[in-house]
């Protein structure tokens, strides 16, 4: 018996002991990283130093306030020097960055990158340009984290076909930006890096998964940026920021994640095939400079670099137009009620493009319940959330995805039992409120690979009852909301099934973007206090809280046009933007 007790004893020891070796392990790791993220600013902020000493002249204030087509046509004819350009960019990213905690690192390559763009005799049409890439996009020579640990042993080996045209075309990649951790999350927080701050209100989340972009763009640290979206995460920074933001139809743009990067889930949904595909885009502080970026990747290096990206060049003629449109519109998905100023947004759009000759037509979404709990959860959750689990072994967990990352562990037994235990309460409460306990506590899985097959036909057969509605009224494209203003941090983790006013055009894979329109203002404050959702449910005022005390804060519209029909969706934009700026 004392035999077993000291074997008990002394192996509870050796598991506590290996534990605390492990997590110390990981506290190592992380610290290294921060270490030389710390390393990277210092040095950045002496070759700036020593630029300033060398051309103490230049108006850094006068190139900051340039918009991308300007500054793109006064370094095309050389009024402007691409260093002197891209070491005014660097000096404001080292201020915004220690105010907002937006960048992962700077890459000190851009110094090469400039020598070569100005070694080349033909200028691409970025040529001088400075440009933010997300964390997650392959850039030699640097990590790809996602804000993992296991990711930070492994050194991306050659740059993703993205970064190349971008290079291409003689931009200068010369930050990457923070992300949230695994990438699934719309606030911007990972256990490595920290949290990054909203520019307009450091109490705010600058929104995510490419939080990092939002941040510094919106602060004037870069002109132009690349995120991902797969459920909202180049839209709802650009909403959160107050930015323009378009996330093309998936296969327009490819990021061709070169060889090196770390294999794990999150790289499999950002990187490859699936029912909900991730999108590549631009984010800016204005719609001409989506337009150009989208020009200057869908180019011929593209098609040639990736193959599987259809060769279409951007149509100019479609983005100039100023044929009216017919809009269809909505203020509301009848999911999950948006603030008072969202939906205020959208009626005042609506109005303005009304006087300017458009027409707009009532258009209700179908079966938006349906669509967030069969077709969008059960994309990535189809196995209960297992394979994202998988992610964190090894791992910490970010405070701000614990909510997620623990109703992922109640085992399958559980599940079954909380779903027999809410389906007799559709009697007695709220639809909606079943529905949303639903989404959160019992993520339907797929049992089978005939279920999982079954599963992907229903998307597609979605995404024909959409169309067929959309083709019914004879719409150009689409207005409606978008999730905002700015949460409060560490909302975002407790309401996933907020994001459903983003989420429809990733099922969907329609282009979607994104134009702020308006501010809060007082009275929207004041009517924030009279919000009750659906049914005045714990979401419900988990959201009113989230965004309370957003005076002042942007607030965005949403603009959609068909599949491949990106050119079109701008225009749009850039409608709406001049309507609002014209306001």
């Amino acid at each position: 018996l004392s035999a077993a007790v000291t074997l008990i004893c002394g192996s509870a020891a050796a598991v506590v002991v290996w534990k605390w070796l492990r997590k110390r392990q990981i506290q190592k790791k992380m610290e290294e990283a921060r270490r030389s993220r710390d390393e990277g600013v210092k040095k950045m902020a002496k070759a700036v130093q020593q630029f300033r000493e060398q051309v103490p002249s230049v108006q850094t204030d006068s190139i900051l306030s340039l918009p991308l087509l300007e500054l793109m046509k006064r370094l095309q004819e050389g009024s402007l020097s691409p260093r002197n350009v891209l070491y005014t960019y660097l000096e404001k990213a080292l201020d915004v960055t220690q105010q907002t905690n937006c960048l992962r690192h700077f890459i000190p390559e851009c110094e090469e990158q400039l020598q070569k763009i100005q070694r080349q005799s033909e200028k691409g049409l970025l040529y001088g340009i400075p440009i933010s890439i997300k964390d997650h996009i392959g850039h030699k020579g640097h990590l790809s984290t996602c804000g993992l640990v296991q990711c930070l042993d492994t050194l991306v080996q050659e740059d993703s076909v993205l970064v190349k045209v971008l290079k291409k075309q003689g931009a200068i990649p010369f930050a990457m930006t923070n992300v949230p951790q695994s990438l699934f999350n719309y606030d911007c927080s990972n256990p490595i890096f920290g949290q990054t701050l909203n520019p307009f209100n450091h109490q705010k989340s600058p929104g995510g998964s490419s939080g990092g972009e939002g941040a510094l763009i919106a602060a004037g640290g870069s002109i132009l940026g690349i995120g991902s979206d797969i459920g909202g995460s180049i839209r709802l920074p650009s909403s959160f920021c107050g930015l323009c933001g378009l996330k093309p139809t998936a296969e327009r743009l490819r990021d061709g994640q070169a060889f090196g990067a770390p294999i794990c889930l999150t790289w499999i949904l950002c990187s490859c095939a699936t029912p909900v595909p991730c999108a590549l885009g631009p984010m800016a502080r204005d719609v001409d400079s989506l337009a150009l970026c989208m020009k200057a990747l869908l180019c011929e290096e593209m098609f040639q670099l990736d193959p599987t990206v259809p060769p279409i060049p951007f149509n100019e003629e479609v983005y100039s137009s100023s044929a009216s449109l017919r809009v269809g519109y909505y203020d509301t998905d009848g999911y999950f009620p948006l603030p008072p100023c969202m939906r205020r947004a959208v009626q005042e759009a609506k109005r303005a493009l009304e006087a300017a000759g458009h027409q707009l037509v009532p258009f209700s979404p179908p079966r938006i319940h349906y669509v967030m709990t069969e077709l969008f959860l059960k994309t990535f959750f189809a196995d209960g959330g297992r394979a994202w689990l998988d992610v964190f072994t090894g791992d910490a967990v970010d405070p701000n995805l614990k909510p997620q990352v623990n109703w992922c562990k109640i085992p399958r037994l559980g599940k079954k039992l909380l779903a027999l235990i809410l389906k007799p309460l559709v009697r007695l409460f709220n639809q909606f409120l079943l529905l949303k306990l639903k989404n959160v506590a019992v993520t339907s899985l797929c049992r089978s690979v005939k279920e999982m097959w079954n599963h992907h036909h229903q998307i597609q057969v979605y995404r024909t009852e959409f169309i067929t509605r959309w083709r019914e009224l004879q719409l150009d494209v689409v207005l409606c909301p978008v999730l905002g203003p700015a949460f409060t941090t560490g909302y975002p983790g407790k309401l996933l099934t907020a994001i459903s006013s983003t989420m429809l055009y990733n099922v969907l894979n329609f282009p979607a973007g994104v134009v702020p329109v308006t501010r809060v203002t007082e009275a929207d404050e004041e009517e924030l206090k009279l919000y009750r959702g659906c049914c005045d449910d714990p979401w419900d005022r988990t959201l009113k809280q989230a965004v309370a005390g957003g005076m002042g804060l942007p607030v965005a519209v949403q603009c959609v046009a068909l599949p491949w029909q990106e050119e079109l969706c701008l225009r749009f934009m850039k409608e709406v933007e001049t309507l609002s700026r014209e306001k």
